[in-house]
């Protein structure tokens, strides 16, 4: 059915008019991403407050035939979140889906509403003295149904693994309207096929999930932070295998950057500073937690940095010594995607390789590109631990922005081709969304392919959930 304005009014009427936007002012943030990079249409932006408004949601959805796109926090990085541009889907937004439904530290564990703010989740999990381990640098205000719709990443993978690892159960409502209760803490359950995975890196295409059980874990006692100087992105893997070999699972990040990364967030990011006397063409930022003290964080941290000195890894560095130069060395490392964006245009990609061919990817993709856009500033920069590299490339500085762009799909394509060589990932964190769906049959197989529409067919027969999304 069209969604005419009395369709709209039974849609609003389940959430109550205070929660059903329609004047295009209210709706338009709802229907953009960070980056500008895709731009929707929506005459209906709804707020549900329950579960059952949710269900109640779909299932007129689903009688008439109307898209229903999912968002949380917006800050997804694909277009995933976006409406396309026939003004015939609703946005539902799970932004008042937002307690915590309870924290239990005897068994590490809490459920969370799908709408609750990762920082929030983190606070929740803190006061309980417990760790809610997922850190990346939207946590103010992105949400944990988005980020377990997308499977997010973050800078503790490392240590404590993707989103995925972290989701004891879910809750979900289907396409049909049924609600499913998955929310279980159990951390061994072997009946039968695991739901929540289907669920989980799915971007709303299968089902909207509402709730979530997640995994905590003791609070470290001790955190070591250093940021260290290396020649290049080999020595920065063979102190990473060094890093490992002294420190084990207590090695928690394990972060790549580069010189030019440094120099755009000094230059355009306020109350960051250069923490190394001399200028380095490569970084690390590693990050070390002990369940016993601060003193023995800091001794490994202090081992490795020996032990890579010794090596001829390490050129110089600094251990933060308090919490607030911690925070400088991260607010760094965060601060290069923002910083990026004064500096003109850029052409990303958030792909991942077996960690031991992180050098090779970065070496043989930076002379790709310059031999294609001479003067480009490339800016790699990400999680060498697990082998996801944001490699990043910014105009070069007597570029117009709009000739870089137009080159986005020829620069793709090329850093894509040595992904594939390097038997990698098109996305490492960020998901499909829109931005990846049509490279998606140059890296899936066709059984794969086959089974993954099987499922949306079964799951979504009428195709509302997400539509353009993923495949």
């Amino acid at each position: 059915m069209p969604l005419d304005d009395s369709l709209i009014d039974r849609f609003a009427d389940i959430v109550g008019s205070p929660y059903a936007m329609r004047e295009s002012s209210d709706i338009a943030p709802y229907l953009i991403e960070r980056r500008d990079l895709f731009h929707g249409r929506s005459p209906l932006v709804l707020r549900p407050g329950s579960v059952e408004d949710v269900a109640k949601i779909l299932t007129l959805a689903n009688e008439v035939k109307i898209p229903i796109v999912p968002q949380g926090g917006n800050t997804g990085l694909v277009g995933g979140q976006v409406p396309d541009a026939s003004g015939n889907g609703v946005v539902v937004s799970l932004s008042r889906l937002d307690k915590v439904r309870s924290v239990n530290p005897a068994t590490d564990a809490m459920i969370v509403e799908a709408g609750v703010i990762l920082a929030d989740a983190q606070a929740a999990a803190d006061a309980a003295n417990r760790l809610f381990p997922l850190s990346l640098a939207a946590e103010g205000s992105c949400q944990i149904g988005g980020n377990i719709a997308t499977n997010a990443g973050g800078t503790a993978v490392l240590a404590y693994g993707n989103t995925r690892e972290l989701v004891l159960g879910l809750e979900v409502v289907l396409a049909s309207g049924e609600i499913w209760n998955g929310l279980r803490t159990l951390r061994k359950d072997n009946t039968g096929y695991d739901l929540k995975n289907l669920f989980i890196g799915a971007e709303g295409t299968l089902g909207i999930i509402t709730a979530a059980a997640l995994k905590l874990f003791p609070k470290p006692r001790g955190v070591g932070t250093a940021l260290i100087g290396v020649a290049d992105p080999k020595a920065a893997l063979a102190l990473f295998h060094r890093a490992r070999a002294i420190a084990g699972h207590a090695l928690t990040s394990f972060e790549l950057m580069s010189r030019l990364g440094i120099d755009f967030v000094l230059r355009h990011v306020p109350g960051t500073r250069d923490p190394l006397a001399s200028h380095h063409d490569w970084y690390v930022l590693l990050e070390v937690s002990s369940g016993r003290s601060d003193d023995e964080a800091r001794d490994l941290v202090e081992a490795i940095f020996n032990d890579g000195v010794e090596a001829g890894l390490v050129a110089d560095g600094t251990r933060a010594e308090t919490l607030e130069q911690a925070r400088a060395i991260w607010h760094l490392r965060h601060g290069i995607p923002e910083a990026q964006g004064f500096e003109g245009g850029s052409i990303k990609h958030d792909i991942s390789v077996p960690v031991e061919t992180v050098p090779e990817l970065i070496d043989r993709g930076i002379a790709r590109v310059l031999e294609m856009i001479p003067g480009t500033r490339p800016v790699p920069f990400g999680h060498l631990g697990d082998g996801n590299i944001h490699f990043n490339f910014t105009q070069p500085v007597d570029m117009e922005k709009a000739a870089f762009l137009d080159r986005w799909v020829e620069v793709n394509a090329a850093i894509l081709e040595i992904v594939g060589e390097l038997d990698g990932s098109i996305s490492a964190e960020h998901g499909i969304g829109q931005l990846k769906r049509a490279l998606l049959p140059q890296f899936k197989g066709a059984v794969e392919l086959g089974l993954m529409r099987k499922i949306k067919a079964m799951l979504d027969p009428n195709g509302i959930l997400n539509p353009g999304k993923v495949l």
